[in-house]
């Protein structure tokens, strides 16, 4: 009897313990819905990995050969004052009287220590004008302030309309010009057939390309720049972060 009931008592004060130890099944249950519902999930296709690792490895690419050019580049007081950073490389310009132009970018904002990750948009647009012929160009815009921001985080953003991009300085010389054209919110830069330079841009529509943006990471673009949602590193496919990890080398704080 004497051992049974000191065996009784150890059994007890063993499942005591483990009561104590272990969380509750709801608990862990709450915590794991949790978890859940805050990480984006990627139903990216392997097509889509591909095609956001291009993309974002051409602008990339741009972007390290446009700040190369220390003559002719973007200024570095300029870049570390930029909210977010857009590149569209090889926009395709044509016309023959009415011009148009069409291509896709990727965009990061800033945010404490870094760059957001990357969100992809679409551009297009039409122009009217004497001009014949088709020309790749590399677009480079440079979102100033806050006010700049909103419209880019809105359905589309037109240029000429709400918004307007003056174009943005160049070179080590600039720095005197550059607080003279933070008033225009969004500064633009262009090149074409090697030659760097601002671009005053009209009638450019810029919408977010929310089924590739989706596809990577569960969110929209506005949710994506907002940090609403914010992306961890680890969720973005190393394609892609090359680009906030190029912006990075060239203006962090």
């Amino acid at each position: 009897m004497k051992l049974s009931t000191r065996t009784t008592l150890a059994a007890c004060a063993l499942a005591a313990a483990t009561m104590i130890l272990t969380p509750a099944a709801p608990a862990r249950q709450a915590d794991q819905r949790e978890r859940t519902a805050t990480k984006p999930a990627s139903t990216a296709s392997p097509k889509q990995l591909k095609e956001a690792s291009k993309k974002s490895a051409s602008a990339s690419r741009v972007f390290e050969q446009i700040m190369g050019a220390p003559d002719r580049s973007i200024p570095k007081d300029l870049l570390d004052k930029a909210e977010a950073v857009a590149v569209f490389p090889g926009m395709i310009k044509a016309g023959l009287g009415v011009g148009g132009r069409g291509g896709s970018g990727i965009i990061s904002r800033r945010v404490t220590g870094g760059w957001s990750a990357p969100a992809f948009f679409k551009m297009g647009g039409a122009s009217i004008g004497l001009q014949i012929g088709a020309a790749k160009t590399d677009l480079v815009l440079l979102f100033m302030n806050d006010d700049a921001l909103r419209g880019l985080l809105g359905d589309k953003l037109e240029f000429g309309g709400e918004a307007s991009a003056a174009a943005g300085p160049v070179g080590r010389t600039a720095a005197a010009s550059t607080n003279l054209k933070l008033d225009a919110g969004i500064l633009s830069y262009s090149r074409s057939r090697g030659l760097f330079a601002g671009l005053e841009l009209k009638g450019g529509v810029i919408n977010p390309d929310n089924n590739l943006n989706e596809a990577l990471y569960g969110l929209k673009a506005k949710d994506i720049l907002t940090g609403a949602n914010k992306v961890k590193a680890a969720d973005i496919p190393p394609g892609v972060i090359v680009f906030q990890n190029t912006l990075a080398r060239y203006s962090i704080k």
